[in-house]
């Protein structure tokens, strides 16, 4: 049973752990553009123009609604899990309350009037995406004076809160141009608290940075794992505090782990593509092969680093990579329609924001953040609105929020070829992509390494049903895993987690639907048994290696190296 009086405590942890489900590691590929929203706008206010009929039905429904609602008669409560209004006013207050059921009745009207009206289905979702906006940002909750916690404390406190809260909101104009900060970002800091798994780089071309980590046990497995991380966010995801850390518990498992680091590119870089990166992961594989001792290796790539490693072993990896791990990570771009960016997966806006990266020679990961802000606003806004202004509070620490804002930049050349993903949806079909002079072809890789894709049951952003169809492009013997949790927080699921759930099973189910029904379901953290799975297609048990590098590769700088902190 939930705590019905949270302390502060309870109430930022809360947040930033819902805040965390809606993390940037997205899909780095379109933004979320003012045009949009006025767009959207427009598709509203003409709908109403255009059926008055429909719009007027509404509005009496609404008005009598407010009728029972200031009669008594109203039983309208929020949605369950809607945090907004725990508040004990919002139900012991008549005002209060009153106020909370003419706002719900209001958001519900608008809704229904949308989905009655004769607009395509893509019109709608637009129309919707900007009532939802609209209804979101004008909540009773995130006003001083309608909001019960907010103008309590500022009673409380004797107008110290409301002090507090102008500062915060100064100090986030000036650094941020208005935007609620996430967190507190001078909690953290890279190679003290963060990205603190002993290690070395041992490899560094333009692009990257290959971190080898020191082995935690006296035998490892002989064929190493080299994970790849999205672009559009720092790597140490990979090793994030030493709680959450992968790779951490990869090396406490014995497995011989690498990581690549990005480099933060600028404007200069703006012709680096897709064939860029994967020619620069070529070679850190080649790295760690040659220090190794090993033909093949393994790979893990995440989110846009799953797209890469991908593309890479559709390449120039195949004799090289014995098993492939792909986390939250959509290859079939015919299902990303289904994602937080349905609406705006349009031939108009992914054309606008590719020209509108190559007017500029990157993609800016802050700005991404901001707009991708409005995709969801009452987590990764309106709760900062009212946390850091209204109630006065400093902004939460957590680790993944400090992650997810220290962003990175994408090269204009890089982007447009994610989004031409779109386009042509290459890993689907055979030859409609060439990298470094060798087609994409993902028939010749089905079946020919081990596969284990993970993703995230409420996830919005690399929605699960579309992570299962990545999976079917491997192969059928490919090990799927459905995790409890959203986009990052399955990622990050070690088996601390005690909350932790996941189904497994082969990606051979007929469709997604069909694997539901049908796979294992089991308790813990799926670390455990991907740990198992990786451990059995390593080779032989070794003595660890006692030093880092080799010859023709000498530690250049302790981990986490140089790139990692290039803003």
């Amino acid at each position: 049973m939930s705590n019905p009086n949270p302390s502060e405590a309870e109430k930022t942890d809360s947040m930033s752990e819902q805040a965390s489900r809606h993390t940037l590691a997205l899909n780095p590929l379109v933004a979320f553009r003012g045009k949009d929203l006025l767009d959207s706008a427009g598709i509203f206010f003409k709908a109403m123009i255009n059926e008055p009929l429909v719009a007027a039905d509404e509005w009496l429904s609404f008005m009598g609604e407010l009728t029972g609602i200031a009669s008594g008669k109203s039983e309208r409560a929020p949605q369950s899990g809607d945090k907004r209004f725990g508040d004990p006013a919002w139900k012991t207050s008549p005002l209060h309350s009153g106020l909370l059921k003419a706002y719900l009745a209001w958001g519900e009207a608008l809704d229904d009037f949308v989905s009655k009206t004769s607009l395509s289905d893509v019109n709608k979702e637009r129309a919707h995406l900007f009532t939802t906006i609209l209804v979101d940002a004008l909540a009773p909750t995130n006003s001083l004076l309608a909001n019960p916690a907010a103008a309590k404390k500022l009673i409380d406190s004797g107008g110290q809160s409301l002090l507090s809260g102008l500062k915060n909101y100064l100090e986030d104009l000036v650094k941020s141009g208005g935007m609620p900060s996430q967190v507190d970002m001078s909690a953290f800091k890279v190679g003290q608290n963060l990205a603190t798994t002993p290690g070395a780089v041992v490899f560094r071309n333009d692009v990257i940075e290959l971190i080898q980590y020191a082995p935690m046990t006296p035998k490892v497995w002989k064929r190493p794992l080299v994970m790849a991380p999205p672009q559009i966010n720092k790597f140490y995801a990979m090793d994030l505090s030493p709680d959450k850390s992968i790779a951490k518990f990869l090396l406490e498992s014995g497995i011989q782990t690498f990581c690549v680091s990005w480099r933060n590119p600028t404007a200069a870089n703006r012709d680096w593509g897709l064939d860029t990166y994967v020619a620069a992961l070529d070679e850190a594989v080649d790295a760690v092969r040659e220090i190794a001792g090993v033909d093949e290796v393994s790979m893990l790539g995440t989110c846009s680093g799953g797209i890469t490693s991908a593309a890479y072993l559709a390449t120039l990896g195949l004799a090289k990579i014995k098993n492939l791990a792909l986390f939250v990570c959509l290859l079939d771009t015919a299902t990303a329609t289904e994602s937080a960016f349905g609406s705006l997966i349009t031939p108009e806006t992914m054309t606008a924001a590719k020209k509108a990266s190559q007017l500029r020679g990157v993609l800016d990961g802050q700005e991404l953040g901001r707009m991708f802000a409005w995709m969801r606003p009452n987590d990764l806004i309106w709760n900062y609105w009212v946390n850091n202004y209204l109630l006065g509070n400093a902004p939460p620490a957590f680790d993944i929020l400090y992650w997810n804002a220290d962003t990175t930049r994408l090269p204009a050349r890089l982007h447009g070829d994610f989004i031409d993903l779109y386009f042509t949806n290459p890993f689907v079909n055979a030859g409609k992509l060439s990298l470094n002079g060798q087609a994409v072809d993902m028939g010749k890789v089905r079946g020919k390494v081990d596969a284990y894709l993970v993703a995230g049951l409420t996830d919005h952003i690399t929605p699960w049903k579309a992570v299962f169809n990545t999976a079917r492009i491997l192969g059928d013997d490919a090990t799927f895993v459905l995790s409890s949790s959203g986009h990052l927080q399955s990622l990050l699921n070690p088996p601390t987690n005690k909350k932790a759930s996941y189904m497994i099973g082969p990606a051979s189910a007929a469709d997604p639907d069909a694997f539901q029904s049908s796979a294992e379901k089991r308790q813990g953290s799926w670390w455990l048994d991907w740990r198992d799975w990786l451990a059995g297609r390593s080779g032989d048990e070794i003595e660890a290696p006692k030093s880092a590098g080799d010859e023709r590769r000498p530690v250049l700088m302790p981990a986490p190296g140089s790139y990692v902190f290039e803003r």
